[in-house]
């Protein structure tokens, strides 16, 4: 599907099973965050455009929550609003589905209380701004409890590689109920895009709940111990502008996409869509995150895999690497 999910997309919310309490004080309602990018191009043509001349994709032209991009010249639209009553206490599934940016996530005068990463409980603590990478979730506890009004609710690029980002800022309000609609709103300023003490600061805070009821339980014999390590990579491109392009690679292998399922391969037997060779370790050892690459920057091409045995204990160590640039 590529890029296509840039455009229809919806959330899938996990709820604990029936009878099972979440880790936290129930709130008072949820409320489903969804941070997108959008582009006034077909975002297909986007990044085909992207491989065909091995550069990096245009960035988009707007970001926006739950779809709208708040206050943007030539856009009626005035964002998103959140509604909220005092001293009630809300649940925030907020969803990255941006393509290619990471974005910082905050709300005017106010602390929210990050409860949930990746659909796994965290020692909850409190945070004016969020960091959220593509395809990452984080629910968050947010308490209305200041002056009833209007407060600005901001999405913002984080840019942890000196490469071009999208630099707008989604907006949508957070609108008290007891409020006038034409309150005044409380504004906020968001981080710089190179925020990365902002970055470190919410990473950093991350801790798992491992309380008496979620303990963090974790196997102690393993069947497979595997190191990935995920980088970038240099292949030569007869169509590309400097005759190669940019890939990503894991274990220097780059993933290419076949035209027959995975599963439906696998289920049926057939032949030649996918080799059981992936490497479970990087072919040759380096200093990972040195800022000097190896000699050879090329990655190999093939729809790899690595072969488990049902029900096979495994560990996955994920090694970034500074090849080009490094990324958190």
């Amino acid at each position: 599907i590529l890029w296509l999910r840039a455009t229809v997309h919806g959330a899938v919310v996990i709820l604990p099973k029936r009878g099972v309490p979440y880790s936290f004080p129930t709130p008072y309602k949820e409320q489903v965050v969804i941070l997108a990018e959008w582009w006034k191009s077909d975002v297909e043509a986007v990044i085909n455009q992207a491989l065909q001349i091995g550069l990096a994709p245009n960035v988009s032209d707007a970001h926006t929550i739950n779809g709208h991009p708040g206050a943007v010249p030539n856009c009626p639209s005035g964002g998103f609003q959140f509604h909220v009553e005092s001293g009630k206490t809300y649940l925030l599934r907020i969803i990255n589905a941006a393509l290619n940016e990471e974005l910082f996530f905050k709300i005017a005068g106010h602390q929210l209380t990050v409860v949930e990463v990746d659909a796994t409980y965290t020692k909850p603590f409190k945070i004016d701004t969020i960091v959220i990478a593509p395809g990452q979730t984080t629910n968050a506890l947010l308490t209305a409890d200041r002056r009833s009004g209007n407060y600005l609710v901001a999405a913002s690029p984080f840019m942890d590689v000196p490469i071009a980002v999208d630099n707008t800022t989604a907006r949508a309000t957070l609108h008290y109920s007891s409020a006038l609609a034409r309150s005044a709103i409380t504004l906020t300023n968001t981080p710089p895009k190179n925020a990365t003490p902002v970055a470190t600061n919410f990473v950093d805070s991350l801790k798992s709940l491992n309380s008496k009821k979620y303990p963090a339980q974790v196997p102690l014999t393993i069947d497979h111990s595997l190191l990935f390590t995920i980088g970038l990579g240099v292949n030569p491109c007869s169509t590309c502008t400097n005759g190669s392009r940019v890939v990503a690679g894991i274990n220097n292998v780059s993933f290419v996409m076949p035209t027959t399922a995975l599963l439906q391969a696998h289920y049926f037997n057939i032949s030649g869509v996918f080799t059981d060779d992936f490497p479970g370790n990087p072919p040759f050892t380096f200093n990972y995150t040195s800022s000097q690459p190896p000699r050879n920057l090329q990655t190999t091409n093939g729809t790899r895999l690595y072969r488990l045995a049902y029900n096979s204990t495994v560990q996955i160590v994920l090694q970034d690497t500074g090849i080009i640039t490094p990324e958190n």
